[in-house]
């Protein structure tokens, strides 16, 4: 069709323009030579040839002829340009309108991965439109999203019900032992209750949040982390804080909050110090939680961020850790827009960096 269209207009602009320049241009090509009739047959008319003006008839010149006949270099520019323009259109447009259900499934799919962390609508794709291609498409798209929907629905119901269940008899077990102080054997089971009731707790931290999310807004995100700095120094915690007031960023406030408390936690428990900073540079703000620890073998960074994974040595459980901690903080993370990374220190100890959209 597109070819039939650039055709036909190209052929209408060229033919008006040259009625307009007070030309014409026959649509017929130059006549063959006559050639001899086949024995048997009839011979035919002789061709009428065109006589140029000022020509005497029969003596027609074929370079004039020739000439007559052929398009101006103009107009004939004019007619492949029309052909391209018209073509390249609608070839645009067809690839447009081919990739248009493949587009509604990457967004759609997209969007799945953040319906799901925030606990909203699932994304749907209309199954009566497109190709049957893309209808069977939309159709498995869409069970796969319900029963997505439906396994993190369980997951979350199954996860209270647990913490329910447990934290009722735990804590009465623990007061029964609580009642038979200066026993050795009951204070050992007093710390392993304890040590349960974190691990329940940090459990529930992975899953707290996701059913209302909390809404994203501009915020000062020096201010914000030299609060929670001022905070912990006034407790006695060995932190420091350096920060450039022109980092603001759209975020959840409280879930950046937990983030950096649980990085400059990380710092305190395992490298002794934290060192916190704030940096807005290129459209970006960078926190840094620096520490004077062990730090993490090059092969193991991206390990830690699995959830109860711990390391051997200083990252056990005796230090109060449960694993949790740098996965709850990377899925925030992502949740507020951004990245989390963590790197070794050329001076020795750990840096946790996180990288923020800023606000223009």
């Amino acid at each position: 069709m597109a070819l039939v269209v650039s055709n036909m207009v190209a052929w209408g602009a060229v033919q008006a323009g040259l009625r307009w320049r007070g030309e014409s241009h026959p649509a017929v090509l130059p006549p063959l030579p006559s050639l001899p009739p086949l024995p048997g047959l009839q011979a035919r008319e002789p061709e009428r040839r065109l006589v140029p003006r000022g020509a005497e008839p029969g003596m027609s010149s074929p370079a004039a002829s020739v000439r007559r006949r052929t398009m101006p270099a103009g107009p004939l520019l004019g007619d492949y340009a029309i052909r391209i323009l018209l073509i390249g259109v609608a070839a645009w447009w067809g690839a447009r309108w081919l990739s248009a259900p493949m587009r509604g499934l990457v967004g759609a799919s997209r969007s799945l991965g953040i319906a799901l962390g925030r606990g909203e609508a699932m994304p749907r794709l209309d199954e009566a439109r497109g190709t049957l291609e893309v209808r069977e498409t939309a159709r498995v798209f869409n069970e796969m999203a319900d029963r997505l929907h439906e396994q993190f629905r369980a997951r979350e119901l199954l996860i209270a019900a647990l913490s329910h269940d447990l934290r009722t008899p735990l804590t009465r077990m623990r007061l029964r032992m609580e009642g038979l102080a200066g026993e050795p054997a009951a204070e050992r089971c007093i710390d392993d209750i304890r040590e349960m009731g974190q691990l329940i707790e940090a459990s529930l931290e992975v899953f707290r949040g996701a059913g209302v999310p909390e809404p994203a807004r501009s915020t000062d995100i020096a201010a914000l982390v030299q609060s929670l700095v001022d905070d912990l120094a006034e407790q006695g915690q060995p932190v420091g804080f350096a920060g450039n007031s022109a980092a603001v960023a759209s975020v959840p406030p409280a879930a950046l909050r937990r983030v950096v408390s649980n990085l400059v936690g990380n710092a305190l428990r395992y490298g002794e110090r934290a060192q916190v900073g704030v940096v807005s540079r290129a459209g970006w703000v960078t926190i840094s939680v620096d520490d004077r620890g062990p730090g993490i073998p090059p092969d193991r960074l991206e390990a830690v961020f699995q959830p109860f994974y711990r390391l051997e040595g200083s990252r056990n459980r005796d230090t109060g850790g449960m694993g949790l901690g740098l996965y709850i903080a990377r899925d925030l993370t992502t949740r507020c827009g951004g990245t989390l990374s963590l790197s070794n220190r050329l001076e020795g100890g750990l840096r946790a960096e996180v990288v923020l959209p800023a606000d223009v």
